[in-house]
């Protein structure tokens, strides 16, 4: 598909750098550039219940505020980019915001998450899960540093033959057909009938192959190291312009317990990562 609006979720006074990256990847494709500026309500505080709901509602009130002229700076900045655009908040409690963000992502192409909410862990988490489970739509997962672009030279893929790199694959197309290089990595894959084949890779090559003339197999030892930085040194060798992967093969829960490549990839982005479950 061609990505054609673009969603980016921000945090209020949020660092100017991941709307500029927003605004440049849309300008490149000339989409159309939703931003919506989210804020999580404050919980309410225990304690005597006419003093906390005095104290809770000003609180609210206050943060109210400092949103709605955020949203009025940001769409001062946009009015001068020259692209389309259009900017809103969203205020509400913890319980609901990723429910939230989903729904207005699913109206969207790609939903852009900035390196900037790692500032606020819980409206990022939210935003994220929420985005992934929520919107049937990818997400672009952005590092602090370098450029990004909807249009890289090279396109590194994760592949474990999962229905998540499945649908991650098809959601890229776009990405991959006009790519000069496509890596098709796998690591410590087990050639079996029912998990990668006897060949493992060599499925998904021959279907990517009708798209691009320009795949390759990269089958990777861990070497005992954890899968996402095995992916996250590899990206950065072939100097992959964005890394392709299926987020959360295992539950949540179990990835936020033990740990797992999709929790890994979200908290330590050194490239941008185009993610879909």
């Amino acid at each position: 598909m061609s990505y054609k609006s673009i969603l980016a979720i921000v945090g209020v006074d949020q660092d100017a750098r991941d709307l500029q990256v927003a605004v440049e990847l849309c300008r490149e494709l000339d989409a159309h550039l939703s931003v919506v500026v989210a804020q999580l309500a404050p919980p309410p505080p225990m304690g005597d219940a006419g003093i906390i709901a005095t104290v809770w509602l000003e609180q609210s009130r206050a943060e109210q505020d400092r949103l709605e002229a955020d949203v009025v700076r940001l769409n001062m900045l946009l009015s001068q980019t020259g692209i389309s655009f259009s900017a809103e908040g969203m205020f509400g409690p913890m319980a609901n915001a990723g429910d939230d963000l989903g729904e207005r992502a699913r109206y969207s192409d790609l939903t852009i998450i900035g390196a900037a909410l790692k500032f606020d862990p819980d409206l990022k988490s939210r935003a994220v899960d929420g985005c992934l489970f929520n919107s049937a739509r990818p997400i672009l997962l952005m590092p602090e540093t370098g450029t990004a672009s909807l249009r890289p030279k090279t396109v590194m893929i994760a592949w474990d033959s999962s229905l998540e790199a499945a649908r991650a694959v098809g959601a890229a197309l776009d990405l991959i057909i006009q790519a000069e290089t496509v890596h098709v990595v796998l690591v410590d894959p087990k050639a079996a009938t029912r998990e990668n084949g006897e060949e493992p890779g060599a499925d998904i090559a021959r279907y990517l192959a009708r798209y691009s003339d320009a795949v390759s197999i990269d089958r990777i030892p861990s070497m005992g190291r954890p899968v996402a930085e095995v992916l996250q040194q590899h990206a950065a060798d072939i100097s992959a312009g964005v890394v392709v992967m299926g987020a959360y093969g295992h539950s949540r829960i179990r990835e936020r317990i033990f740990g797992g490549a999709t929790r890994s990839m979200i908290e330590g982005v050194a490239v941008p990562v185009f993610m879909v479950h």
